[in-house]
């Protein structure tokens, strides 16, 4: 694990500029070969739960799991990991509003885009829909942020709005909770409840 949280410091660093050499050195000795490119670190809690809960090692299937602080910059982790760096295969998941900033990412590194899974809004919204909107609000409760969802729920500005809606922009309104939320909403899925974005990944996986 800390050889893999190493190698994520070091592509990122490459990919923001910096050397590549030691990026180089850690693929070769943990023998990566596929990368996923994720938008943001409540996705990698999600993948990476999602991982654990089917018993796959992803590490040692050569598969290393990457977050790039936003779409915005997948032209750059593209271009570090993919066929113009370290030459690994390339896949990704992404809200639907970003997939063309995936696309044009993976089409400059030269790579395939068809393995680029697109959430329908983006993954919370996905695992909302598949737990349902009753479900998610007894982890709300359960976690104890049950107080903070009412008063969130008083705000003009959610007056009226869908629940799923509401719960996905109260998942994004605290540093960390969509991360955390990240976690459980996988971890609460039951049989057949894995929306279709993640299934497709991890099947290419």
């Amino acid at each position: 694990m800390a050889e893999t949280s190493a190698f994520r410091e070091a592509v990122g660093g490459w990919a923001n500029g910096g050397p590549g050499e030691r990026a180089r050195e850690l693929a070769g000795w943990l023998g990566v070969r596929t990368a996923v490119l994720l938008e943001g670190l409540s996705d990698l809690a999600a993948v990476e739960t999602l991982a654990a809960r089917q018993g796959r090692d992803l590490a040692a299937e050569g598969v290393c799991v990457v977050q790039m602080a936003g779409a915005m910059n997948v032209g750059r982790y593209a271009l570090t990991l993919g066929p113009p760096g370290l030459g690994l295969r390339l896949t990704g998941l992404c809200d639907i509003r970003e997939r063309p900033f995936y696309e044009r990412g993976f089409g400059r590194a030269g790579a395939p885009a068809d393995t680029v899974f697109a959430c329908s809004d983006d993954l919370e919204d996905e695992l909302v829909r598949a737990l349902g909107t009753a479900r998610v609000e007894e982890l709300v409760h359960a976690e104890g942020d049950d107080r903070a969802w009412q008063t969130f729920l008083r705000q003009p500005a959610q007056l009226g709005r869908p629940r799923p809606q509401q719960l996905r922009r109260f998942l994004g309104t605290k540093k960390g909770r969509k991360i955390r939320y990240g976690h459980l909403l996988v971890e609460a899925l039951g049989p057949g409840q894995v929306p279709a974005p993640l299934t497709h990944l991890f099947a290419s996986l």
